[in-house]
């Protein structure tokens, strides 16, 4: 709880240096308060926390409100004198889906209100109605010494409050956070972990065995204490809803075991936040005052086949908060006698070399040297009937000597933070009860189940497994490697996706939910207008190329010999709406940012983010893009038509024209382009033309130094939601890449044009190329489009004189596109801000398509 000492202090010097003191004090005459640009100041956002909304009073509100605001924001704010924590008023919430509003940045509020709680004396709250988004980094920020040291602001007469003090929601009718990006992991004070284990001495005469407890369960029962080790533990679940009048809506099962075999325990609600991250795998408990249920038959359960145990799947344990309140004693391990016969955790280790044998769907456990680490995406869950639920998960390689290639591992969040989001290369990573995943065509791979669990370097200590044979074989194979060796063979974040699509494309009637949909074009659309931070989507679109470009990135500095670009972080300057009408208030908002870089301002009554679209007719009034590579003539000509063209528009317009193309670095530059002969023709036609086709800094991934250790893992990783100094305290390296193409799919009606970018696999030390189907093929637009890679891979350390294909040679090709029916398969992925990325995965001929 913070000091409330000086909260609600009035000094004139206070007041006159702080803002936020400033504000509340005005809202002791009005409401609502409009600021204009003289009266507000920048206020640095130093965490913004996320709960399950108050249910809306009547039916339509009800439905309108599980459309549109299932979830509610706090955000801390400080002007660098106070901290206020404030509501964020639900027309606002696209801004936090999009990271638009987030920690260590800076914004401007430009309306607010204070918002007293009707039914609580003494508790009300700045509600931010409206506000200016600053610039990438705070200049706030920089000037505080210790953040944590600023009092707290709370209006005068509302000092006594504890919601408005303690690490709790604004809307009092809600008792804890959620973690900003999912439901699963813990989040907020409520949860304690690290408390001391129990050295009483306990009676263990009356102990009942988990074998008597279902042959009991249907007859008369006397709850009798039970001595039980933890052999697996799940990840948590939160099942909070609309209406469900519990507070702590948590549930976690684990597996624990005795003499007689094991059974399923289950922890229910504000037992969770207190006893979640004390119980572990090996953990010995003694309960009482438990209950009994019939199992839930429909549940996900480890494989524990390699106990030849006798498993009780009947019934379980129930731990509960109240009737009865469950005890639950912790034993510390110095105190667990071997005359209790509880058995030993054990494990299922295995090699790389062993993967490929192993039968999908089976359990295993890994140990290895991480390698590779993708950054963190998110999945929306598939038939929630709840609130809208993400998985986070990560791509991460790692290697244990015993083959060439490494785990490929789809790791999704287990509960545990603190480790999930510092994996990174170069650290011992366990990994336990994954799941074997068999690829028709590729490397097998492995994704994680509800029970699995991760451990990096400084989290082994302590565990089961270390005394394992495999785990200390691991070891003493790393005793053999050069770090510089292996750093060499690092990455950290960038685009990945695994597995490659099959090498057939089948539309299965019966099983739509087993393969990549194929949507139309409006709902591509819809997709991208709908897509939240990080969120990751597969979809399918059939149509034809109708165009390729490849972007020239402006030159960097040379790497060994060989020249390298930097990849710019705007997309090209198609993507630019043209309209000779009043705009939109969409492109008001584009023409605002990108005149003014640094602030974008936004009001709760706007509602649903667009994308950026071009309008047939308007685009009609452009040059064609040449059909062969045009030289600064033709790039000069274009230049000086558009500058005419954009004379006669709106004044916003011309500004996003001036803007993007002061960003873009192929205005002035060489253009290699190919089109189709009916493009010119068809691109008058369209309706709309969707415009995300860039490549961004975030789709590549960065080699891996111990120095830029920490903010590559910042990139890496999801926004926080707490600030802290180290994340902004360095800036990520400039990504180098040769360049990309550009490619405009136009849909089977040809009324909705998209471009994408497809940035191919070159080098067999990219992540990407691990896996790969490698079938040789002849470089054309088209092949390379199918496989994803330019054929043969180079391998730099083989010092081989096999040589790339130039873009010219692989754009000369591209007339067997001409009139050509494919499916595109399309990897779409939200960056933040602005940014989406939509890279071509894999493109497939009518003749490698069916129906099943």
């Amino acid at each position: 709880m913070e000091d409330n000492s000086s909260s609600s202090s009035t000094a004139t010097g206070i007041s006159q240096s702080s803002f936020l003191q400033r504000t509340l004090e005005r809202f002791s005459s009005i409401q609502c308060l409009k600021l204009n640009a003289d009266e507000r100041d920048p206020v640095a956002v130093i965490a913004l926390q996320r709960y399950l909304s108050e249910q809306a009073e009547g039916p339509q509100q009800q439905q309108q409100q599980q459309q549109l605001h299932t979830f509610t924001y706090d955000v801390t704010i400080t002007d660098g004198v106070w901290r206020a924590k404030c509501f964020v008023h639900p027309g606002l919430n696209h801004l936090v889906h999009t990271n638009t509003l987030r920690t260590g940045t800076d914004i401007s509020i430009t309306q607010c209100s204070f918002v007293y709680n009707e039914r609580r004396l003494g508790h009300g709250y700045i509600c931010i109605e409206e506000l200016i988004c600053g610039a990438e980094r705070s200049a706030v920020l920089p000037r505080i010494n210790d953040v944590s040291s600023l009092p707290m602001l709370v209006k005068h007469g509302m000092e006594r409050s504890v919601v408005l003090q303690s690490d709790v929601p604004l809307q009092v009718s809600r008792k804890h956070y959620l973690s900003l990006w999912n439901n699963d992991d813990p989040e907020g004070d409520i949860w304690t972990s690290g408390s001391p284990s129990s050295d009483t001495v306990l009676d263990v005469s009356r102990i009942t065995l988990l074998s008597s407890l279902e042959s009991s369960f249907r007859s008369s029962w006397k709850s009798l204490p039970l001595l039980v080790k933890i052999m697996h533990k799940s990840r948590l679940r939160y099942y909070g809803k609309f209406g469900l009048k519990i507070d702590y809506p948590y549930q976690a099962y684990f597996e624990v075991a005795d003499q007689s075999g094991t059974m399923s325990l289950v922890l229910w609600n504000e037992l969770c936040p207190e006893f979640y991250q004390r119980l572990n795998v090996g953990t010995v408990l003694y309960l009482q005052n438990y209950t009994l249920k019939q199992s839930y038959s429909s549940r996900s359960r480890p494989q524990m086949d390699h106990y030849r145990m006798k498993i009780f799947k009947s019934v379980e344990i129930c731990l509960n908060p109240r009737n009865p309140v469950s005890l639950i004693t912790v034993v510390s391990p110095k105190s667990v006698l071997p005359q209790w016969g509880l058995p030993e955790v054990s494990y299922q280790f295995i090699t790389r070399s062993e993967l490929e044998k192993l039968a999908n769907n089976s359990a295993c456990d890994i140990i290895g040297l991480v390698t590779f680490v993708g950054r963190v995406e998110r999945v929306k869950s598939k038939g929630n009937k709840g609130p809208e639920k993400y998985w986070t998960y990560r791509w991460v390689h790692a290697v244990d000597g015993t083959s060439n290639h490494p785990f490929i591992l789809e790791i999704f969040s287990s509960s545990q933070p603190e480790i999930f989001s510092c994996i990174c290369p170069m650290t011992y990573l366990v990994c336990t009860q994954m799941r074997v995943c068999q690829v028709e065509g590729s490397l097998p791979y492995l994704t994680s189940s509800c029970e699995t669990e991760t451990f990096i370097t400084g989290y082994h200590k302590g565990q089961p497994y270390v005394s394992d044979p495999r785990v200390k074989s691991f070891i003493q194979w790393t005793k053999t490697l050069k770090d510089n060796v292996v750093l060499k063979k690092t990455a950290v974040g960038g685009h990945y996706c695994y597995p490659r699509p099959p090498k057939m494309f089948t539309q299965s009637m019966a099983d739509a939910s087993a393969q990549v949909p194929l949507v139309a074009a409006a709902d591509l659309k819809r997709e991208l207008e709908t897509l939240q931070y990080r969120e990751h989507k597969k979809l399918a679109i059939q149509g034809q190329i109708t165009a390729v470009r490849y972007m020239k990135t402006p030159k960097a500095t040379a790497s060994q010999g060989t020249e390298e670009k930097e990849v710019p972080d705007v997309s090209t300057d198609e993507c630019v709406p043209h309209t000779h009408s009043q705009p939109t208030a969409a492109e008001q908002t584009l023409a605002d940012r990108l005149t003014s870089p640094s602030t974008e301002k936004i009001s709760a009554s706007r509602g649903k983010r667009r994308i950026e679209v071009r309008k047939a007719a308007q685009s009609s009034n452009r040059g064609a893009v040449p059909s062969k590579r045009a030289g600064h003539k033709n790039a000069e000509e274009g230049q000086k038509q558009e500058e005419k063209e954009s004379n006669s528009e709106p004044e916003e317009a011309e500004d996003v024209e001036h803007s993007l193309r002061s960003q873009n670095p192929n205005r002035d530059s060489d253009v290699l382009s190919w089109e189709s002969r009916s493009w010119l023709k068809q691109r008058q036609e369209v309706s709309e033309h969707l415009c995300q086709g860039g490549l961004y800094q975030d789709s590549i991934s960065q080699r891996f130094t111990t120095d830029t250790k920490n903010v590559l893992l910042q990139w890496s990783n999801l926004q926080p939601t707490r600030w802290t100094p180290e994340q902004t305290a360095e800036t990520v390296p400039p990504v180098v890449c040769p360049g990309y193409y550009q490619v405009t799919i136009l849909g089977i009606n040809r009324q909705i044009a998209v471009d994408t970018a497809y940035f191919p696999v070159v080098s067999a030390d990219e992540p990407r190329a691990v896996g790969l189907p490698e079938d040789p093929h002849g470089n054309t637009m088209l092949s390379c489009l199918s496989s994803g890679f330019f054929c043969p891979l180079s391998i730099p350390a083989s010092r081989s004189d096999a040589t790339l294909p130039e873009p010219e040679e692989i754009l000369a090709t591209a007339n067997e596109l001409e009139d050509t029916h494919v499916v595109c398969i399309l990897d779409l992925c939200h960056l933040g801000g602005d940014k989406v990325e939509v890279l071509v995965n894999k493109v497939y001929r009518v003749t490698e398509v069916s129906l099943d």
